[in-house]
C-alpha cells in the first residue's frame, strides 16, 4: 500500500530560535503586538510503500530519527498518515 505521511520537525523548546525571534520582532514592529512568539520549523511530506499503516508509521519514526531530525536540537511530531488511492499515486 502507499502512503503519505506529514512530519513537523522544531526546535526544542529549550533550544533557542533565532530566527523566531527576528520574526516576532519584525512583527512587532508592524504593530502586530498580539503575537507572543514564534518558532520555525520544518514540514517534511513523506510518501512511501508499506505492507499496513503501522509499518508505514514505524518506518516514518525510524527515518525521523534516524536522519530526518537532529534530537540533540530537535523534536518532531507525526502530524498525518493516510493511505493513498490508486487514483492519487
Amino acid at each position: 500500500m502507499k502512503f503519505k505521511a506529514a512530519v513537523v520537525v522544531t526546535l526544542k523548546e529549550s533550544v533557542l530560535d533565532p530566527q523566531g525571534v527576528t520574526i516576532k520582532e519584525a512583527l512587532h514592529h508592524m504593530r502586530y503586538n498580539q503575537i507572543e512568539s514564534v518558532r520555525l520549523g520544518k514540514f517534511v511530506e513523506i510518501s512511501l510503500d508499506a505492507s499496513s499503516a503501522e509499518n508505514a508509521e514505524k518506518l516514518v519514526h525510524e527515518t525521523c530519527r534516524k536522519l530526518l531530525v537532529n534530537q540533540v536540537i530537535e523534536t518532531y511530531k507525526l502530524q498525518a498518515l493516510s493511505p493513498v488511492s490508486q487514483k492519487e499515486a
